[in-house]
């Protein structure tokens, strides 16, 4: 089947996805509270981000000022509106709402600043896409009350969660409840328990149960946002969104498969819980078999029943590959294994275009439920020439070989796909590094990695490539 000339279905959503906490700045502006992302240190590939447990006067952190978006963002939505974007995917940073998560009126002054931004989207005809937990819940929750290992953290996110709901109902349609909440799976590495959940283990505890305990948790919060959207606005549409890297097996060696399964069963059933309402008999057998006592009532599985996602969102970036360990208990910090087959960004992330169509056909064939990707992309080093341009056919390549296999999967293989938003379409802080230098966009922002520099913004190569995509609603793919 030849695509070529062939464009993707009507009212395909184009745009670029972005998180508060990693472009805003601002951090003590408009009655701004401190998040979890406020306390991460600038890291790189070889030196991990440090946590700290307060702000410290001699380390730097590169969330606080970001990009300045909290006062740019007039300047960079024109920018978005210049390449077509029919939507743009942020957060609400919660901090913006509720300074410090626990108290029982918002901040009008943060809800103002959304307001003011969301219009300016809606000025280019730009929809919204919004995701209310993005790695950015309140430093007080986490101190206070021990993050989503405590039960009272379902009120907190209620509460903040239908304010911003009903705040913004005629604004904004599209709503994702926890970024990347599946990234914990990988329990072992303080950064991605901390990002997602709060988490600051204690010394001898049990970080596996800990995990699934605040997974719960999430979920409830999740689901009870779900049923209070449908009952808000029936016009609004709740969405997951889920980390996917398909899991390969090294080898075709019943073991190797076999494992490569229980890898996948661990890293997705969030999204078993998201779309079916119901645990999977595997992980309450595991439950049982590692002696966790878990907190779930028997309201907790109603809701989570009641609470079902209406679409899933999902980045991508890369895949992973295992090989049986003799042990069927996945751990994603020790169990991955290099592929032969695909090559590495200078991250060290597998680079592989295929996988993209697997996972499209994978969450088809388990969910039967529409698609957004709303998050895919490479980051790399951009070098911005003397005459201001920026060169970044690498970038172009990745992308291209992605979309094709996108366009694969939604017109050969029929995957109801709503859109597609790659990440960091204008750079911004790096999430795993708090790098600049670890470059997304397709606008150029002259900061370093220290935070100096003139914040002006440029249009790379990839700009007017990604403006051809959407004039062409994909067409010119193939």
């Amino acid at each position: 089947m030849s695509l070529k000339g062939q464009s993707f279905p009507e009212n395909f959503l184009w745009g670029g996805a972005v998180a508060a906490h990693q472009l805003e700045g601002g951090y003590q502006e408009g009655g701004k509270g401190l998040s979890i992302a406020d306390v991460m240190t600038l890291g790189s590939h070889d030196s991990p981000r440090k946590i700290t447990d307060k702000v410290e006067k001699n380390e730097y952190y590169p969330n606080h000022n970001g990009i300045d978006f909290y006062h740019s963002y007039p300047e960079d939505i024109k920018l978005f509106a210049e390449m077509g974007f029919k939507c743009f995917r942020t957060s609400i940073a919660w901090t913006r709402i509720f300074p410090n998560g626990d108290e029982t009126e918002p901040n009008e002054e943060g809800l103002l600043f959304y307001d003011r931004l969301f219009d300016e989207c809606l000025k280019y005809g730009i929809e919204p896409v919004v995701t209310l937990s993005h790695f950015e819940m309140p430093l007080h929750l986490v101190q206070e009350y021990g993050g989503w290992r405590n039960r009272r953290m379902i009120d907190f996110f209620m509460n903040f969660a239908e304010i911003c709901l009903t705040r913004f109902q005629k604004k904004v349609t599209y709503w994702m409840t926890f970024n990347e909440i599946n990234n914990q799976t990988n329990y072992e590495a303080d950064g991605s328990i901390f990002n997602n959940s709060g988490l600051r283990p204690k010394e001898n505890e049990n970080r596996e149960f800990l995990m699934y305990q605040a997974a719960h948790y999430e979920l409830v919060a999740s689901a009870k946002t779900v049923e209070f959207a449908h009952n808000l606005n029936p016009k609004l549409q709740v969405g997951s969104m889920i980390a996917m890297c398909p899991i390969y097996p090294l080898t075709s060696k019943p073991e190797d498969i076999l494992f490569a399964q229980r890898a996948m069963q661990t890293r997705y059933w969030f999204s078993d819980v998201h779309s079916n309402g119901i645990y999977p008999k595997w992980l309450l057998n595991h439950f049982k078999t590692a002696n966790f006592n878990m907190d779930i009532s028997d309201d907790d599985l109603a809701a989570l029943k009641k609470g079902t996602v209406d679409y899933i969102g999902f980045s991508y970036y890369m895949s992973f590959v295992v090989k049986d360990t003799g042990i069927l208990n996945y751990n994603e910090e020790y169990d991955l294994v290099k592929n032969p087959f695909v090559e590495a960004s200078e991250w060290g992330w597998q680079v592989d275009p295929v996988g993209l169509r697997y996972a499209l056909n994978w969450f088809n064939d388990r969910y039967h439920m529409p698609l957004f990707i709303v998050e895919n992309g490479l980051g790399a080093i951009d070098k911005l020439e003397e005459n201001h341009q920026i060169h970044d056919d690498y970038r172009i390549k990745y992308l291209t070989d992605h979309l094709l296999q996108m366009k694969k999967a939604v017109l050969e293989d029929g995957v109801n796909l709503l859109g597609y938003t790659p990440w960091g379409c204008i750079d911004l802080i790096a999430a795993s590094t708090g790098q600049m230098s670890k470059r997304y966009g397709f606008i150029y922002v002259d900061q370093n990695d220290d935070g100096t520099g003139s914040l002006k913004r440029y249009r790379k190569d990839s700009f007017n490539w990604f403006k051809d995509v959407i004039q062409t609603n994909g067409s010119n793919i193939s």
